[in-house]
């Protein structure tokens, strides 16, 4: 069971450690945003990616362990909508569906296990308290196991009202929970989980910009972190934990999708930890992230 927060971050991420958050007034270098681009779906005419290091094939599993996966967009109620998106068309998920769609992660995240950082990056556009179904939502899931395992998400809270937004970093169990406890049993404060955002900026017929850096996995020191941006601006975090993943690359998914009701448009991937002036830069992209220099 998921519930709980560990930062007490401000929805204007403007109060929290200067050292943590910090920006300045030079335009970033967009070149060096593009170099940095390891995988990107704009979802415009089809569900594969545009660009990847890795696989650019979306697929289709019947659930989340996906022993069945297949290549290709297999669910009935996930569709690509003309125009419906923040740029261009959308991917649209109709339904609260046991079956799961999925890029490939290896390659495409970049993953390490010395010293891994980057940035995942996309837009959505739904009211989470009319159009979600009860349970928890995640709209992004990055795992090659499960969600408390050596695993990235965002998701929407179960039974808030209104529905709480919030990002995890889990390590691999046996490091964020050593003693193999109940989740309501472990201290708030070892919870692998930001600060829950209570009222975050979804609405119907907007477009909410959803971003999350990761900075110093697998380097066996309590210094790695994560931070949440929505609509360019840090909101939340996970500062100072010994962050370890051991992946399987083959086995990695970026699950989209889950249990999420709504649109999803222009996926993105970075090999590193943007800088806020950088996440700032992708937000505004007038055309989204094929703005980028080609």
């Amino acid at each position: 069971m998921r519930c709980g927060a560990c930062l007490a971050l401000t929805l204007s991420g403007a109060v929290i450690g200067a050292s943590f958050f910090q920006s300045s007034a030079a335009e970033p270098d967009r070149e060096a945003v593009r170099k940095a681009l390891s995988f990107h779906a704009s979802f415009d005419g089809q569900p594969d990616a545009d660009f990847a290091r890795g696989d650019k094939k979306i697929h289709t599993a019947s659930n989340g362990k996906r022993t069945d996966a297949k290549p290709g967009l297999h669910r009935a109620d996930v569709e690509i909508v003309k125009g419906k998106g923040k740029f261009g068309d959308a991917l649209r998920f109709g339904k609260n569906e046991k079956a799961v769609v999925f890029f490939h992660a290896d390659k495409n995240m970049g993953y390490r296990d010395k010293d891994w950082s980057g940035t995942v990056s996309f837009w959505l556009s739904l009211d989470p308290d009319k159009d979600l179904q009860p349970g928890y939502c995640d709209p992004v899931q990055i795992t090659d196991k499960k969600w408390d395992e050596a695993a990235f998400f965002v998701d929407f809270t179960k039974d808030d009202k209104p529905r709480h937004f919030r990002l995890g970093i889990y390590s691999d169990f046996k490091v964020w929970n050593p003693k193999g406890l109940k989740f309501e049993q472990v201290p708030v404060a070892d919870r692998p989980l930001s600060e829950e955002i209570k009222q975050p900026p979804f609405a119907t017929g907007k477009w909410t910009h959803v971003l999350f850096t990761f900075a110093n996995l697998n380097t066996g020191k309590p210094d790695g972190n994560g931070k949440l941006y929505l609509d360019g601006k840090p909101v939340a975090g996970i500062r100072d934990r010994t962050l370890t993943f051991t992946w399987e690359p083959a086995k990695a998914a970026i699950m989209l999708g889950l249990s999420y009701i709504g649109l999803f448009d222009d996926l993105a991937v970075f090999d590193r930890a943007l800088t806020d002036d950088e996440v700032g830069m992708v937000y505004r992209l007038e055309n989204g992230i094929r703005s980028l220099p080609k």
